[in-house]
Order: C-alpha cells, then sequence, then structure tokens
C-alpha cells in the first residue's frame, strides 16, 4: 500500500483546519510523536490531549497562545483521549482546566505508573541487552523527569457533550481498543474528529488492549459520521480514506493470525510470517508483534498472555533484523 496522501503537509506545529479547530502536528508520528487538537469559539477553547514531556507541550501551548492570544491564555476544558502518556504527560501546565476523559482511561492512568515508570524504565536501559537498547532508542527524545500527571477531573461513560463557546465538541467512548479507555472527539460544526490513537496514518498501530472488532467498530463509526477533517493521534492529517485504509489493516492482520494460530505457530513465528507488503511503507513495522499477541489472547479466551516487557523484546529483536 503506497503511503496516505493528504492535502495538509505534515510538518510540525499548529495548523489551522477551519473554523476554530487546529491540529498540532509532531512528524514523523512514530513513538512518543503524538498530535494534539484545539477548538476555539467565542473566546473559549477546549485542548485535546497534551504531549510527552513537559518542554513539548510548554511548546505547544505557547504556539496555540500566538494563534489565538484570547481563547488559549486560560483552557477551559482538556480532554484526554486515552491514558498512554504522550497523551496525557503535558496535563500539568493546562492549569485550571476541567480535565475530561472515560472512566476507563481515568483508572488506568491512576494505576499505570504513569512518567515516574517511564524515567525509571529509561535510567535502566543498560541492564535489559537488545531490549533496553531498543527502548532507549525509540524513547531517546523524551524526558520524563519531574513529570507530576495531573489527573482528570471529570468521567464519563458512553457518551458525553461538551460547549466551547457555541460550538458543541462530542466525546464518543469507543474503547477498549488501544487501550481501555479510548474516546473520539468530534466537531460536528466543523466536520472534523480529533481520533486519539483509534488511528494511526502512515504507522502500524498498536493493540494494547483489544478487542480488535471493537477497533472496527471504532473505524465504521468514524465512516459513517458527517466527517471531512480527521486529525490521528499519529502521522498526517487524513480523511475518511486513512480511517478505511486503518480498518482494511485491521482485517487483514485479524484473517492472517487466525490461520496462523490455527496451525500453532508461537506469536513471534507468526508475526514474521505474516506477509506486511502491502503495508511496507507505513513505520514501525515491529509492532506486529503485539498485534498478534492482543489477537492471541483473544483467541484463546484470555488463555495466551504475553508481558509487555516480552512484547517489546519480540519487537526489538524484529526490528534489529530489519536493521541487518
Amino acid at each position: 500500500m503506497n503511503p496516505i496522501t493528504s492535502k495538509w503537509a505534515f510538518r510540525k506545529g499548529l495548523q489551522d483546519v477551519g473554523n476554530g479547530c487546529y491540529a498540532y502536528l509532531q512528524p514523523d508520528g512514530s513513538w512518543g510523536w503524538s498530535n494534539a487538537g484545539l477548538v476555539v469559539d467565542s473566546g473559549e477553547s477546549l485542548l485535546v490531549d497534551t504531549l510527552f514531556d513537559l518542554k513539548l507541550t510548554r511548546e505547544m501551548l505557547d504556539t496555540m497562545k500566538r494563534a489565538e492570544p484570547k481563547a488559549v491564555s486560560q483552557i477551559g476544558t482538556l480532554v484526554n483521549t486515552h491514558s498512554n502518556g504522550d497523551h496525557c504527560f503535558g496535563n500539568e501546565l493546562v492549569t485550571g482546566a476541567e480535565i475530561i476523559a472515560s472512566k476507563a482511561c481515568d483508572e488506568e492512568m491512576r494505576n499505570d505508573g504513569g512518567a515516574a515508570r517511564l524515567a525509571d524504565m529509561k535510567r535502566s536501559t543498560a541492564a535489559m541487552g537488545d531490549t533496553g537498547e531498543y527502548f532507549a532508542k525509540i524513547f531517546a527524545p523524551f524526558d520524563f523527569e519531574g513529570i507530576n500527571v495531573a489527573m482528570p477531573t471529570r468521567t464519563f461513560e458512553g457518551e458525553l457533550e461538551c460547549r466551547v463557546g457555541d460550538k458543541i465538541v462530542r466525546l464518543i467512548e469507543v474503547g477498549p481498543a488501544h487501550t481501555r479507555g479510548d474516546v473520539l472527539a468530534y466537531v460536528p460544526e466543523n466536520r472534523t474528529i480529533f481520533t486519539g490513537d483509534i488511528l494511526f496514518i502512515n504507522g502500524h498501530p498498536i493493540i494494547w488492549a483489544g478487542p480488535i472488532g471493537n477497533w472496527i467498530k471504532a473505524c465504521n463509526l468514524m465512516l459513517d459520521l458527517d466527517v471531512e477533517t480527521v486529525v490521528p493521534g499519529h502521522g498526517p492529517i487524513t480523511d475518511k480514506k486513512g480511517v478505511a485504509a486503518m480498518k482494511g489493516y485491521f482485517e487483514y492482520i485479524e484473517t492472517e493470525a487466525r490461520r496462523r494460530y490455527d496451525a500453532g505457530m508461537s506469536i513471534m513465528e507468526a508475526a514474521q510470517d505474516i506477509s506486511m507488503a502491502d503495508y511496507s511503507s507505513w513505520g514501525d513495522a515491529e509492532r506486529i508483534v503485539v498485534n498478534v499477541g492482543s489477537l492471541y489472547r483473544e483467541f484463546s479466551g484470555g488463555k495466551t498472555t504475553t508481558g509487555v516487557a516480552e512484547l517489546f523484546g519480540m519487537m526489538a529483536q524484529l526490528e534489529k533484523n530489519r536493521r541487518r
């Protein structure tokens, strides 16, 4: 599959997508290089996600203030689309905002060890062999020291309607999929949706939670909405073509992983055996290991489980093999 093309340039910084909606992009969209969104109306603002560390989040907020000084001088609402740190570790800098997340996202944020856990892991990579080398490489640009993640102050299940001035923002829970509590932020008036990590464009997604059927349902939901502009969690701004490509990827790997599970192949064997030729232009191909692992867990009714450390070790091996 060729890279998904877009009328929007994939460059770092704030892009005005029209009528008070903005996307903040971070090429190249790989590990940790996430996107965020901003909705403004009548001097009010809603921020969709923060970034992976305080320096990056501060730079983003300063850029947004220059574009919308009145609205961003005091952001009223911050939405965290899910619990991964590259979408919430900068929360503490959005002072005074109501922080909204799904109930499941809130629970994950409070129990996953947060930035302190990643900071400890970065300090320990020398003792982790190939896994440590891989971890150190993908997270080298980010500083996890001294982060105190501000937690959600309001949670919901299902759907929640917010107002930004006279504009409606619909928060739609679609997890568990990427994580347990994924949320989409849909601005009907603008025909714009901020997807969090339900959408990776020109990069392989990663199924931490599953089931994969929920992710496919989320794609179908977006395809059914009146949407023109789609801001993914990682990668360039897209439209429904990007959503359809993500759906097709999941349908493909589900079928291929099932065949190999039924044949008795291990997770690593299946990950190496599944042809990714149609997705050769997408980055982070080693994530297929995690996706196969999640599918095997699903196929086995939870009996086949693989720890995160082991999955990172297998990703490290696949990535190392690809560089040889």
